[in-house]
C-alpha cells in the first residue's frame, strides 16, 4: 500500500469531536465512543464494529433500501416506498393491495416471493486493498481498470466458494482503499403486511422531503429458508429464517435531544468532489434531469389511465421518477440560496495554499489537482448524449434487447472476464428481470416513452448521434415525429421480446441465433453493440485513469482536513454505515422554528379527503375520538407520527432502523428535509435532518387501525 493511502481510514481525535456528521464505517466506532456516550448511546462500540454481534446483525440490505429484523421468525420491517415494487406487483384492478393495504394473518397468507427479491446479511467486511491494487499498479487507462475489476471479481468468485454468500468488493475514498464485503444471502422474501396508500404514502409527491411530515411508512416482509434453515429457493416448505439477533421495538420512544443511531446502506454522497464537478451538477446535471424526468411522468400518465393494469405496472417507476425529480429541484433550490459554490472554490484555493506550503507536501501531492481537472473535463465532454442514452434504460424493450445480446458475447469470455451483472452469479438475478417485466410492462407506454426519447435524442448535434440509431428509428436531419411513430408501430408490432417465454428463451441463445433473428429489437441490438461497446471501452480508459488520480486527490484532502482537526469518513458507497446524532429541531427560515415531532392532530388537520391526504373515516375517527391506546406521549400530548434527526443520511438509508441508546427501535428513517438534500454535497448542521416515522404510529396503525394483533404478538415490543 502507498504510503500516501495510511491516513485516509484514520479518526484524529480533534475529528472525533464533530463526529455526529458522518456515515461511518462499523470498525470506526470505537474511535467514536466517547462522543456518542456524551449524546446518551449506553451500548458497547467494541460490539458494534463486530458484524456478527447485536444489533449489527439484526441489519439487512434490502437491495437499494435498508432493513432489520423485528422477530425471531424472520420478521423484516422496512419502508413502505422500499416495498412499493413488491406490493404493485401483487396487485391487480380486482384486488388493488397498494391503494387497500394488505395483512397475512397466518403464514400461509403471506405473498409469494416476487422474482428476484432477495434480502441480504452483512456477515464481513475486510480491507482487501493491496490485493486489488498491487498487482495492476504499473497500468494504466483501460488496462488499470480492467485489471482492478478483474482483481474484485477474483476475490469476489473465491468469496462465494461459501454457501449461500454475496459478496462485493467496494472501494472507498474513490479508489484509495477496497474492502470485501461478504453477505448472507435470503432468496425467499415474502409480503407479510402494508398499510393502506393513504397511510402509507400519506402526503405522496407534495410532502416528500417536506415537514412537517405525517407518513406512515412501513411495512413487513418475512424471510424464508430450507428446513434445514439454509438459504433456498421458494418452497411451500420453506420455514421463517430465524435470525441471530433481532431488535425489540419500543412503544415508549423518544423526546427531544434523546440520542439516536441509524444502521444501514447509504447510497452515495459527493462531499469530496471539485468545484468543476460541483457547478457542473448544480447547473447542468440536476436540472436536466428534473426535466427528464417530469416529461417521462407525464408520458406515463397520459398513456395509462389510473387505476388501469398498465398504470400498475408502472406505479413503482411513477415513484421513483416523482421521487428523483423533487429531489433534485430541491438540489436546485439549495444550491442557489446558498454559498456552497462560493465555499467550494475557497476550499479548494486552501487546499492548494496548504499544499503549495511549509514542508514536502508539494513534492507529495504533486500537481493532483490539475490532473483531476483535466480528467473531469474530458469526463463532460459528451454528458448530454450519455444522458438520454442512460434514459433509455427506462424503455423496457430496447433494454431488454441490447441486455440479452450483450450476455450472449460475454458467455463467450471465462466468467472472470465478463462484466459485472452478466457473470454466473448474476444469472438469476437477470432472469428474475426478465420474469418481473410481466408486472411491469406495457407496450403503449413504452412505445410512447421511447417515441419521447427519440425525439431528445435526435436534437443532439449530427456528431453526437450514432448512425445505428439514425437508421432503425427513422431519423434523418428533423425529426419527422410520425415517420418515427410509425416507425415503433412496426418494431413493437414484430417483436416477440413483450412475452415472458420468449424472453428467457432467449437467455440461452448463442451469438448465431441473434445474427439471424428477425425481431426488430433483437436486429438493432446486434446492429448497435459494436458502437456501445466502442463507447463503453473509452470509458474504461477514463475512468481508469480516474481511478488513478481520485485517491491521490483525496490523499492531499484528508491531509489538509486532519491538519485542520477535521473529521475523516468516506463517502457512501452503498456499504454497511452507522450515523448517529439526536432528536432535534430546526429553523427552516428566518423566524420559524420546526419542531421535531408530528401528530395525529397534524395528519387530521391535512385530510381533505383526497389522494395524497386521503386518511380514512376510520382513522379520523379514532383521532378525533383521541383512541391513542398505549401509544400517547404526555409531552406531545398525542401519538407522534414522525420525528427528526441530525444523523446524516442518505438515499439507501430508507428504511433503515432507527434505534435508541439502548439498541431498540424507536423508528424507521425515510426522507430527509427540503433543506438538507444539498447534503449529499455539502453537510451544514444547522439544516440537516433526517425524518423517521415514529415506532409509536406504527404500533398504533397495526393495533388500532389494521389489526394485526399477530406480528404485535410475534414482536418484542418494549414498554
Amino acid at each position: 500500500m502507498k504510503k500516501w493511502m495510511l491516513p485516509l481510514l484514520a479518526l484524529t481525535s480533534s475529528g472525533v469531536a464533530q463526529a455526529t456528521e458522518g456515515m461511518w464505517q462499523p470498525y470506526q466506532l470505537p474511535a467514536l465512543a466517547d462522543k456518542m456516550e456524551q449524546l446518551g448511546f449506553n451500548m458497547d462500540a467494541n460490539k458494534m464494529a463486530d458484524l456478527s454481534k447485536f444489533p449489527m446483525n439484526s441489519v439487512i440490505n434490502f437491495g437499494g433500501c435498508s432493513a432489520s429484523f423485528v422477530s425471531p421468525k424472520g420478521l423484516v420491517v422496512t419502508n413502505h416506498h422500499c416495498g412499493y415494487g413488491a406490493i404493485a406487483y401483487h396487485s391487480t384492478p380486482e384486488d388493488n393491495i397498494l391503494e387497500n393495504g394488505f395483512l397475512a394473518k397466518t403464514l400461509t397468507q403471506e405473498k409469494k416471493p416476487v422474482p428476484g427479491y432477495k434480502i441480504w446479511i452483512t456477515e464481513s467486511m475486510n480491507e482487501v486493498t493491496e490485493q486489488v491494487i498491487a498487482p495492476a499498479a504499473k497500468l494504466t487507462g483501460k488496462a488499470y481498470f480492467e485489471a482492478i475489476e478483474r482483481n474484485k471479481k477474483a476475490l469476489v468468485a473465491e468469496c462465494e466458494q461459501a454457501p449461500s454468500s454475496r459478496c462485493g468488493v467496494y472501494n472507498f475514498h474513490h479508489g484509495a482503499s477496497y474492502f470485501l464485503v461478504k453477505e448472507l444471502e435470503i432468496k425467499d422474501v415474502r409480503l407479510v403486511y402494508t398499510p393502506s396508500m393513504s397511510v402509507g404514502k400519506y402526503g405522496g409527491d407534495i410532502d416528500n422531503w417536506m415537514w412537517p411530515r405525517h407518513t406512515g411508512d412501513f411495512a413487513f416482509f418475512r424471510a424464508y429458508v430450507g428446513k434445514d434453515g439454509k438459504p433456498a429457493e421458494y418452497s411451500e416448505d420453506n420455514v421463517p429464517y430465524v435470525p441471530q439477533r433481532f431488535l425489540k421495538v419500543s412503544s415508549a420512544g423518544l423526546k427531544d435531544n434523546d440520542f439516536v443511531m441509524v444502521m444501514g446502506y447509504p447510497g452515495r454522497t459527493n462531499r469530496y468532489r471539485t468545484a468543476a464537478e460541483v457547478t457542473n451538477a448544480f447547473e447542468w446535471t440536476y436540472p436536466t434531469a428534473r426535466d427528464l424526468r417530469n416529461e417521462l411522468i407525464e408520458v406515463i400518465k397520459t398513456n395509462s389511465e389510473d387505476g388501469s393494469k398498465a398504470r400498475l405496472a408502472y406505479e413503482g417507476t411513477l415513484a421513483g421518477l416523482a421521487n428523483y425529480a423533487k429531489n433534485y429541484q430541491s438540489m436546485i433550490d439549495g444550491y442557489r440560496k446558498s454559498d456552497f459554490a462560493d465555499r467550494k472554490q475557497a476550499g479548494e484555493q486552501a487546499l492548494t495554499a496548504w499544499i503549495n506550503g511549509k514542508g514536502d507536501r508539494a513534492a507529495k501531492y504533486g500537481n493532483v489537482t490539475t490532473e483531476l481537472s483535466g480528467l473531469i473535463e474530458q469526463s463532460q465532454q459528451h454528458q448530454q448524449r450519455d444522458m438520454i442514452l442512460g434514459y433509455l434504460r427506462y424503455n423496457q424493450m430496447f433494454a431488454t434487447a441490447q441486455k440479452l445480446y450483450r450476455l450472449a458475447n460475454e458467455k463467450q469470455k471465462d466468467d472472470l472476464d465478463r462484466k459485472r451483472g452478466y457473470q454466473e452469479r448474476d444469472m438469476d438475478n437477470f432472469k428474475a428481470g426478465l420474469q418481473r417485466m410481466e408486472r411491469r410492462y406495457d407496450a403503449t407506454v413504452d412505445k410512447a416513452m421511447l417515441l419521447h426519447l427519440l425525439e431528445r435524442y435526435a436534437a443532439l448535434p449530427t456528431s453526437e448521434r450514432f448512425a445505428e440509431l439514425d437508421q432503425a428509428f427513422a431519423i434523418g436531419d428533423r425529426f419527422d415525429k410520425a415517420a418515427v411513430s410509425a416507425r415503433l408501430e412496426q418494431m413493437y408490432a414484430n417483436t416477440e421480446l413483450g412475452d415472458a417465454d420468449t424472453r428467457l428463451a432467449w437467455v440461452n441463445k448463442t451469438i448465431a441465433h441473434f445474427n439471424v433473428s428477425k425481431d426488430p429489437f433483437i436486429k438493432l441490438a446486434v446492429a448497435y453493440y459494436d458502437t456501445a461497446l466502442a463507447q463503453e471501452n473509452q470509458e474504461k480508459r477514463l475512468d481508469g485513469e480516474l481511478l488513478k488520480a481520485r485517491p491521490a486527490y483525496m490523499s492531499a484532502i484528508i491531509a489538509h482536513k486532519q491538519s485542520l482537526g477535521e473529521q475523516v469518513y468516506a463517502d457512501a458507497n452503498s456499504s454497511l454505515r452507522v450515523s448517529f446524532g439526536t432528536v432535534k429541531s430546526y429553523s427552516p427560515q428566518d423566524g420559524l422554528v420546526a419542531t421535531p415531532f408530528t401528530t395525529m392532530e397534524g395528519l387530521a388537520v391535512k385530510a381533505t379527503g383526497e389522494e395524497p391526504f386521503d386518511a380514512s373515516a376510520k382513522q379520523l375517527q379514532l383521532i378525533k375520538d383521541k383512541q391513542f391506546g398505549a401509544y400517547a406521549d404526555k409531552a406531545v400530548g398525542s401519538v407522534p407520527v414522525n420525528f427528526l434527526s441530525t444523523v446524516d443520511t442518505t438515499g439507501g438509508n430508507s428504511g433503515s432502523a432507527t434505534i435508541n441508546g439502548d439498541g431498540e427501535l424507536v423508528g424507521l428513517l425515510f426522507d430527509g428535509v427540503y433543506e438538507s438534500i444539498i447534503a449529499d454535497w455539502d453537510y451544514n448542521p444547522a439544516s440537516a435532518r433526517s425524518i423517521h416515522v415514529d415506532s409509536r404510529y406504527m404500533l398504533w396503525v397495526m393495533d388500532e387501525l389494521d389489526g394485526a394483533d399477530n406480528l404485535l404478538q410475534e414482536m418484542t415490543i418494549v414498554k
